[in-house]
Formats: structure tokens, C-alpha cells, sequence
């Protein structure tokens, strides 16, 4: 009896040992059972970050024509859709009656030339005439003084009466008063640059000039008969037909579409890092496989409307043969600053927010980590909030738990060894999350009947 019950404490001993046994070996290694996740390693990394924002395509210029001339339209070139180039004729105004005003305007400066000359000779002549005047008036005075000068001695002696000296004297004051008359009107006169005659001129010849203008203005309403564009663009409207006078309406309407501008709805988180000049791809809305535009930022503007969040970033972008209509929803891919920093794969996050990841810690299990995302490419994220070497599930969408016993993908790598961030595992290296990759299905049997 002793001997049967010291053999049944040895049996209960040795099971006891067995399973503490087993429990040793489970803290030491991963369950038969554990996840075989892909995982990735934090690592410096270089990014050059994109966003993506949509908008439309306007024209780079939308320029509306009119003209201010009462006169009917003879002909009309275009219509609408037509494509059109930089001083291309578009429609021609009868001009009959400008014609003849402007011929009759042109006769009118002739004959003002004509006086304006004449002025210049009369000048001339009447300057000549005002010296020559004076001359004459200074050699009569200088006679009449000789003269009286002459009675008054003879007066004295006795051989000229009172009378007649008193004459003489009558005489040289007339001279005096021509004289000095003469010398007046030469000093108004003047000369060819300045006083009366000069201005008679510049008169004369300034009336010229006006009849020249008005028939310069005729001539220049005569070459605004005829509408020209004043860019390549297209027609997108047209309010004038043969017969018709254009008033003050609008006649023309053409954008010029290449360039052309993408106005791109964006928020104060895009506008922040976005700069003037920064390289953009344009693509069509909704068309797969089309071809993209490029181009760059040329204005980050403020809000669209006060108390707002809404900003434009608008950009200029090339486009040969005008495919890019206004109006049309276009995607702007536009090139941000390179940021450096700690680089984990995109895909690795658990929320659309991106600011939250798991990481495996040490003894291989999942943990949850909260990071802040500074820039992304769409395939390598740098983040805030972990360190380099940091261990961490490269797929955020596998649905690991916290708490998870994380095995790697690839057996034969240690944790240190993982795939670097935006690097993604062998194909076919990972088993479905919880499944063992020793486990085998076993064959069925068939029992055969005795």
C-alpha cells in the first residue's frame, strides 16, 4: 500500500514539473498560435510631401469688346467657338461718312499750313517795315532840330519872323512825337522769337496743328472700323450681325486660354506650406488616363469671403491647343517642401486622421502609439513621437489587436531587421493574421469495413 502511494506522488510530481515546463517555454517564445504580421522599422527618411486639391479651370484673360462708333457693321468675320489670333480682323464698320469728313478735314489743315506761312512772311515783312520806320522818323526829327535849330539864330538876328520860328518849332515836336511812335511799335513788334509778330505765328501755326488733329481723330475713328482681337483665344460670344450698330453693348467676347489659370479650393492646413512658384500637375475630374498639365503657383490668395476658411491658390498652367475649357473640375498635384525626419510607411496607420499607429514592443507584443504626421508622399510618412528603431505594424488596416503577440513575416529576420519604411514584405511571406504557419491539414481517413 505504502509502495502504490509513494508511486502515485512521484507521478503527480513529475507532472507538475512537466508543466511548469511548458509554462517556461511560453514566456520564452511566441505562441504555436501568434499573428505573423508584416512590420516595419522607424528610420531616418526624406520626403517630398504633395497635396492634392481640386478646383476649375478659368481664363487667363476674359477680354469684352465694344466699340463707341455710330456707324453700321459691313462685315463680320467670326462666330462663336471660332479660335482666333492676336490682331485677327473680326468685324469692319462701313466708314463712307468718316471718309469724307476726314478728306475734308485734311483740306482744312492744308489751308492752315497755307496761313501759318503766309503768317511767317507777313512777320517778316512787318518787322522790316517797323525798322525801316523808325530810321525815317529818326532822320526827319534830327532835320526838324537842324531846321529850328537854324530860325531860332536867324530869329535873333532879324531875318526870321516869330511865326516862322515858331513853326519850325511845331515841326520838330511832330517829328519827335513820329519818332518815338515808330520806336513803340518796333519794340512790339520784336523779332522772330518773342512780341507781336512771333505770336501772330505761333498762332497761325498752332491752327494748323488743330485742323491736323481733327483730321488725325477722323483717321483714327476710321481705323477703329475695324475690330481686331487683341489675343489669342477663342469666341465664346458674339452680339453683332451685318447692318447692325454696335452701340454700347458688348460685342465680342474672347478668352484667351493658354495659359490658362486653375483656381484651387484649398484650406488654411494647405495653404500654410504651400509657396509661390511650387511646381503643380493638373489632371481632368473623373477622366482616367488623361494627360496632365503642368504648371506653377502664382498667387496663394486670402479668404474667399471675410470670416472665412475657404482660400484660392491659383495656378497658371500651359495649354497647347486650349483642351482646357473654362469651367471644367480639375485636380491639382502640388509639389510641397521636403521634409525630413522619422520615416514610417503610410499605410501603417489605424486612423484616416493619421495619428495613430501600433507598435510592438520588445516582448513582441502590440501596442497603440499616438504620433503627429509632419509630411507624407503617399508611400513613407514622417512622423513625431517615436524613435528611430522603433518596431511597428507596416499595415494599420490587419486589424491587430493592443496587446497581440506580433510575429514577423519573415522568420529568418530578427526584430531589428524589418522591412524599412515604404518597403513591403515578400509576396506570399505572410500567412493570414492567426494562423499558424507550421499548421497542416491532415488527410481524412476511411475506415473499410470488416
Amino acid at each position: 500500500m505504502k509502495t502504490a502511494l509513494l508511486c502515485s506522488l512521484i507521478v503527480l510530481l513529475a507532472t507538475v514539473v512537466a508543466g511548469c515546463g511548458a509554462r517556461t517555454r511560453h514566456h520564452r517564445g511566441p505562441a504555436a498560435g501568434a499573428a505573423q504580421i508584416p512590420t516595419a522599422t522607424a528610420a531616418p527618411a526624406t520626403v517630398k510631401p504633395t497635396a492634392q486639391i481640386a478646383g476649375i479651370i478659368a481664363p487667363y484673360q476674359n477680354v469684352s469688346l465694344s466699340s463707341s462708333l455710330s456707324e453700321p457693321t459691313d462685315v463680320v468675320n467670326v462666330i462663336q467657338g471660332d479660335h482666333v489670333h492676336k490682331g485677327q480682323v473680326l468685324a469692319v464698320l462701313d466708314t463712307t461718312d468718316l471718309v469724307a469728313n476726314y478728306n475734308a478735314d485734311e483740306r482744312n489743315a492744308d489751308s492752315a499750313d497755307a496761313r501759318a506761312v503766309q503768317q511767317k512772311y507777313q512777320a517778316q515783312l512787318n518787322l522790316g517795315q517797323g525798322n525801316y520806320n523808325v530810321e525815317a522818323a529818326r532822320e526827319a526829327m534830327n532835320n526838324a532840330k537842324l531846321v529850328y535849330d537854324q530860325d531860332t539864330v536867324l530869329f535873333k538876328s532879324g531875318y526870321v519872323s516869330e511865326s516862322a520860328l515858331e513853326a519850325a518849332h511845331a515841326a520838330y515836336v511832330q517829328d519827335q512825337q513820329t519818332y518815338n511812335t515808330a520806336v513803340l511799335n518796333a519794340q512790339v513788334n520784336g523779332n522772330t522769337t518773342q512780341g507781336l509778330q512771333a505770336a501772330s505765328v505761333a498762332s497761325a501755326v498752332a491752327d494748323a496743328q488743330s485742323a491736323h488733329a481733327q483730321a488725325d481723330q477722323i483717321e483714327a475713328s476710321i481705323v477703329k472700323a475695324t475690330i481686331v482681337s487683341p489675343v489669342d483665344g477663342v469666341i465664346v460670344n458674339r452680339n453683332l450681325n451685318p447692318g447692325e450698330y454696335p452701340g454700347s453693348r458688348t460685342i465680342f467676347t474672347i478668352q484667351q486660354l493658354d495659359p490658362v489659370y486653375a483656381e484651387l479650393n484649398a484650406s488654411s492646413s494647405n495653404v500654410f506650406t504651400m509657396q509661390r512658384g511650387a511646381l503643380v500637375s493638373l489632371a481632368v475630374a473623373g477622366v482616367p488616363n488623361a494627360a496632365t498639365y503642368q504648371g506653377r503657383v502664382s498667387a496663394v490668395l486670402g479668404q474667399v469671403e471675410p470670416g472665412s476658411t475657404n482660400f484660392t491658390v491659383e495656378v497658371i498652367a500651359a495649354n497647347p491647343g486650349d483642351r482646357l475649357q473654362s469651367g471644367m473640375a480639375v485636380t491639382g498635384t502640388i509639389n510641397l517642401p521636403e521634409v525630413s525626419g522619422t520615416g514610417i510607411p503610410t499605410a501603417a496607420f489605424l486612423d484616416d486622421s493619421h495619428t495613430t499607429i501600433m507598435i510592438v514592443d520588445e516582448n513582441g507584443d502590440a501596442k497603440q502609439q499616438s504620433v503627429k504626421e509632419v509630411g507624407s508622399d503617399g508611400k513613407t510618412s514622417i512622423v513625431s513621437g517615436i524613435a528611430t528603431g522603433t518596431k511597428l505594424v507596416s499595415n494599420g488596416q490587419l486589424g491587430v489587436a493592443a496587446g497581440q503577440q506580433v510575429v514577423t513575416s519573415d522568420p529568418s529576420q530578427s526584430p531589428g531587421a524589418s522591412p524599412s519604411p515604404g518597403e513591403s514584405p515578400s509576396p506570399g511571406a505572410s500567412p493570414a493574421p492567426g494562423a499558424s504557419p507550421h499548421h497542416r491539414r491532415r488527410p481524412q481517413q476511411q475506415q473499410q469495413q470488416p
